[in-house]
This record gives C-alpha cells, structure tokens and sequence, in this order.
C-alpha cells in the first residue's frame, strides 16, 4: 500500500498552514538542487536560506515559530522536512551530505509533474506506438518486449486522453465562475492553452496531423493478430525472455497486448470529440468576452433609432440612393462568424473473426517439432552417452554407432561434451582427442576417447 512505503509525517508538511512555502521550497530543491547525487548538509542549509529569503514571514512560518536569525531559521526549515521524512542524511567520509527519501523522491516526481501541467505530443505517442509494434513484428523472437512497450504507451497516452477532457472542463468551469471579464480571458490562456492543452494540438486539421500514423499503428496490430505464426513467435520469445510460464499464457498476453493496441486507436475518436467541444464551447465564450470587453450600454440602440428618425423626419432631410450592386453584395448570414466544423467520421471496418487454420497449426508444430529434434541439451546429450557407455568407463567415438539423424546431431557435439553447455558435463565426462581419425559414413574427424570421471 501506498501509505506503508512513505513515511508517517510525509505529508505534514504539505497539509499545515505553511503548505504553499514548503511545497514551493520541496520542488525547488527537487529540480535545482538535489539532483542525482547527494549534496553536503552545509551547501543544502545555504539554498533554503537564500530561497527562503524571498518569501514573506507569516508564509514560511505558518503556525509554527521560526527564529528570526537566518541561521537559525534555515536549520529550523531543514528540520521540518528532515523531521517529515523528505531528507535523509548521512556521512561520507565523515562529511554530512543529504538526500531525498526514495519513496517521497517518486512522490516529488509527480507532484511536480501536476505542478508542470498536462501537455503531450500526440505525434510522439503514436509514433512511440507505432516504433514498438514495428520492432516487435520485425524481429517477434528476439523483441517480444517492444510489444509490451507499445501496449504499454498506448494505455498511458488513452489514460492521457480520458483526462485532458476532464481537466479542460474545470478551467472552462473555472472561467465561467469569473465575473471579471479580463480575468477570465487571462485564466483561459494561462491555466487552458499554456497548461491542459495538447502541445501539437493545433496540427490535427493540417497535413501534417499526427493521426496520420494511426492507420498504420492499426494495419501492424491488426495483421499480427491475424498472423497464427507472428502470434506464436512472440509468445516463444515471452517464455525465452521469461515473462510466460507456457505458450498458451505467452500467446493470450500476447494477443491482448495486440487487441489492447487496437481498441486504443480504434476509440480515439469519442475521446477527441469530447475535447473539440470543450474547446469550441470555450473559444465561442472567450470570443464574445472579448467583443464585449467594453461596458455594454443599454440605451445605445434606443439613441441610434431615434436619431434617424430625426434626421428622416426633417424638411431639409438629404436624399440617399441605396448603392446596390450585384459585384458587392450585401452583409449577410455568410459574414457571420460560423463555429468550427466537426472532423468528418472515419469509417470503420470491422475486423473479420477468423478461425485459426489447422495447417497453420500444423506447421508451427511440426517446426517446433524439427527445432527440438536438431537442438542439443544436456539431458539429451547425456542419455546418448550412458546407453552407449553402459557399464563401461570409456568408449572411443569410433566405436559409436550412428543409427540416423538424430544420434548424428549429438554425436558431432561429443568432441565439446566437457565444454558445452557452461561445462555443466564436464564434472560427468572427460574427453582426450587421439591422432587417429574416425571415418563412419556421417562424420570425418579426429578420434577422441570419451570417459566417465571418477564418482560420476
């Protein structure tokens, strides 16, 4: 649990009336400060007494005393955060140095990525995506592990996507609460475009929009799906890399890395409808904010109108001729500010569920079949040695008999039987290479004598 790896007062700090000093002075030192390695006590006491030195009394004190001597009072602060448990301090050769707590360190990290704001490329995450699927598919035995990584981006950047909405949605809340017009027009580019808006948000209706890889992050997940053999390459490469205990678990984490991938791309388009009405409904407000800055005044029509009655109604009233012109029309509906037309709707095709294909099953077993056959291990190699030495202590390879191709795959590795496999035979068996050579129909090579150690 999350409380059982921090310590008890962690939190204090950030929960007491002084809770706007410590946050700032516990963020300052996080970035600027105690970087990846420790500092000495003496160069960490000097930073919060120069950061200290620009805030105000009552907000570095809060509730809690704080001497007014400078060096006294920087003690007094590293004391609140050591005594909290966000320092750690210890010796290096007899000199004091200080350090972040680990835990309340991982902490810090995302306390300041709250404080930072929520942008994202979202060309970057789907081309992380896409870079994963492709080195995965490329290379399925020896790179399962960028898929994982591709599903995993993928779910990172749809949790991303679920919450930009809803953070959107407190600014725009925020902005209407704002009486003050000005105020609201600062707070929808501060807190909305600076902070919760996406970095290339802005290049989704050009050419350059980065969905433009989405159809390919869809066409590589949904041909391996399909693909029996790629599945069943990656899973081999889970069980060989360790993270599956059989093929059927390595295949079914496999698949839905695949169809986690896909329902992530293929449901992007509620998620983004959502944020696009969030930001019309905000720009058309801070649109009409910013038209009527200006203090409205309600007798303005009623003036205007009754002018121009006035001027109508006088004897010496000029003539206007209405200046018609089929080259010029007149305003109209079609100068009128219109709101942002909605992306058209990709058509979706759904993907056919297939069965998988008994050849294809076939085929897999019978390659995995020949690899088990061609492949030497060290059972295998030494059932071989013990039905031909017997009761016997050592046997020359001329004298082995080959009876087809799968003696023969174990019989041409006996020559490196005391070095094969990190030596885990050579404690059994001894091998002495001979000057004679063997001549057996199979192989052409130099004799050697193989032998059983003692107490094997």
């Amino acid at each position: 649990m999350l409380f059982a790896q921090l310590p008890d007062d962690l939190f204090r700090p950030l929960a007491s009336p002084s809770r706007a000093f410590n946050a700032a002075l516990l963020l300052h030192l996080h970035r600027r400060v105690l970087g990846a390695e420790p500092v000495r006590k003496a160069e960490l006491l000097a930073e919060i007494g120069d950061f200290a030195s620009g805030w105000s009394e009552p907000e570095v004190a809060g509730d809690e005393p704080v001497p007014p001597d400078p060096a006294e009072r920087r003690a007094a602060l590293y004391r609140r955060l050591a005594e909290s448990g966000w320092l750690i301090e210890r010796r290096e050769r007899y000199v004091p140095v200080v350090e972040f707590d680990p835990e309340a360190r991982l902490l810090l990290e995302e306390l300041s990525r709250l404080e930072r704001g929520e942008t994202r490329s979202y060309g970057g995450a789907v081309l992380e995506v896409l870079g994963g699927l492709e080195s995965a598919l490329g290379d399925p035995g020896n790179r399962s592990e960028a898929l994982t990584n591709a599903a995993r981006a993928a779910s990172a950047f749809l949790a991303h996507v679920r919450g930009l909405a809803a953070g959107m949605r407190k600014v725009e809340e925020r902005i209407l609460r704002e009486p003050d017009r000005a105020k609201s027009v600062r707070l929808f580019f501060e807190d909305f475009v600076e902070r919760h808006l996406i970095s290339d948000y802005r290049t989704l209706h050009t050419r350059f929009n980065p969905f433009r890889f989405r159809a390919s992050v869809i066409r590589e997940a949904s041909g391996a799906l399909r693909d029996a053999l790629t599945v069943r390459a990656l899973a081999e490469g889970l069980i060989r890399e360790g993270r599956a205990a059989d093929l059927d678990a390595a295949e079914r984490a496999v698949r839905g890395d695949l169809a986690g991938i896909l329902s992530v791309f293929e449901g992007l388009d509620g998620h983004l409808d959502a944020v696009d009405a969030v930001v019309a409904r905000l720009e058309r407000r801070i649109g009409a904010a910013v038209l009527f800055m200006d203090a409205p005044d309600p007798g303005a029509v009623e003036r205007v109108a009754a002018l121009l009655r006035a001027v109508g109604a006088a004897e010496d009233a000029p003539l206007v001729a209405a200046a018609l012109t089929v080259l010029r029309p007149p305003l109209g509906e079609a100068h009128l500010q219109t709101p942002r037309a909605r992306r058209a709707e990709i058509p979706i095709d759904p993907l056919p569920d297939l069965e998988p294909d008994p050849a294809i099953d076939r085929f897999a077993e019978a390659k995995a079949a020949f690899r088990r056959r061609t492949t030497v291990t060290p059972e295998t190699m030494a059932a071989f040695v013990e039905a031909r030495l017997g009761r016997r202590g050592a046997l020359r390879g001329s004298g082995i008999a080959i009876d087809g191709v799968d003696d023969f795959v174990v019989f041409q590795r006996l020559r490196e039987i005391d070095l094969l496999f990190e030596g885990r035979l050579g404690a059994r068996y001894g091998v002495t290479h001979l000057t004679d050579r063997l001549a057996n129909g199979w192989l052409d090579c130099p004799d050697f004598l193989l032998e059983r150690r003692a107490g094997a």
